[in-house]
């Protein structure tokens, strides 16, 4: 056989063994999709979509519940990590539909967003998304909820509009609407990311990006396994662990490798000072492998007056693992901070 036959055989062999391995892994994701028993599915909690224009022209989409009837609680805006999308809050949307006005946002090439170039994905771009669907979404007392990624883009918020976190206390309007900032939930987030500047994931991140489609196609296998290592803690159920698989596996690659700059380069702890206005609750999992319990104490201790709760066993999602409590304390802030 020839050295040109050997390799196309060769080739060939990895390739057959390569959809083998695709067809099993589709089946056993099939398989924990059916066995997970839920009684809403995961996915298909929706309102009609809305775009809001942000500041360079990405449109943001977003969802919005209104409440059943009169409410005396803030507007609620919800702001999701990294490779996730608005389902994120799936849990919490359905257990607090009806008692209050929410709104879920889309962070940019993300989910049902616009698709942003490197250049334009940073954090000073997140949080002028997010400012743009305050404006164009609430009036009055507003709450805001943002998990990992989405946190920082609400200390970046914090950072660029101060005023409206002070609007309330100072009795002025912003851009001729009532409109102020009484509360934050900061659910497993850093102010920054020391780790993601390491030199080695640097060189890696460029041969990411260039390979992105060969990695977009190489994510499904285990990515299961994956999942449950690093985004939840030793409890998790199998249902929670394969809906968090499932959200991040339609993420294509070249959201992470786009972003990567943005944390190896984030830092908003000079925010901090602004969120100690106002009432501020901070939430940490022990067993989180991406922002450990030490980067929660950070931020709590830069906030004066907030409250760290720390969930016990809980990795990086407590909004499906810890689904219950995490929905507890952001109706609880909610009613902390209605007039």
């Amino acid at each position: 056989m020839s050295t040109a036959s050997k390799i196309a055989t060769t080739a060939g062999a990895f390739v057959a063994a390569g959809v083998a391995a695709k067809v099993l892994n589709n089946r056993q994701a099939e398989l924990r999709k059916r066995r997970r028993g839920e009684d809403v599915p995961f996915g298909s909690v929706h309102s009609p979509t809305s775009k809001v224009v942000s500041s360079d022209g990405i449109r943001i989409n977003v969802e919005i519940d209104e409440p059943d009837g009169h409410t005396q609680l803030p507007t609620i805006v919800f702001v999701h990590g990294i490779i996730c999308t608005l389902d994120s809050w799936h849990y919490q949307r359905l257990a607090l539909r009806g008692k209050a006005r929410m709104v879920f946002m889309d962070q940019r090439s993300h989910g049902g967003s616009d698709v942003a170039d490197r250049e334009s994905s940073t954090i000073d771009n997140l949080a002028a998304d997010l400012f743009a669907v305050i404006e164009a979404c609430t009036s009055g007392p507003v709450v805001l909820v943002g998990h990992s990624m989405g946190g920082m883009t609400i200390m970046q918020l914090a950072a660029d509009h101060p005023e409206l976190f002070e609007a309330r206390q100072a009795g002025h309007a912003v851009h001729g609407v009532e409109r102020s900032v009484v509360g934050v939930a900061l659910i497993c987030t850093s102010p920054r990311l020391p780790l993601v500047a390491n030199s080695t994931l640097r060189r890696f991140v460029p041969l990411a990006r260039r390979a992105a489609p060969v990695v977009d196609w190489g994510r499904g296998f285990n990515s299961y396994s994956v999942v449950r290592r690093w985004g939840l803690g030793p409890n998790a159920l199998e249902r929670h662990v394969d809906m968090v698989n499932e959200m991040i596996l339609k993420a294509p690659t070249r959201v992470l490798t786009d972003f990567h700059p943005m944390f190896a380069d984030l830092d908003v702890r000079h925010a901090l000072e602004t969120l100690s206005l106002i009432t501020t609750i901070v939430v940490a999992g022990t067993h989180d492998s991406v922002t450990p319990l030490s980067h929660s104490r950070g931020i709590a201790d830069g906030i004066a007056g907030s409250s760290l709760v720390i969930l016990e066993d809980s990795g990086h999602m407590p909004m499906f693992e810890e689904h219950a409590r995490i929905t507890e304390l952001v109706l609880d802030l909610a009613e902390k901070t209605s007039r």
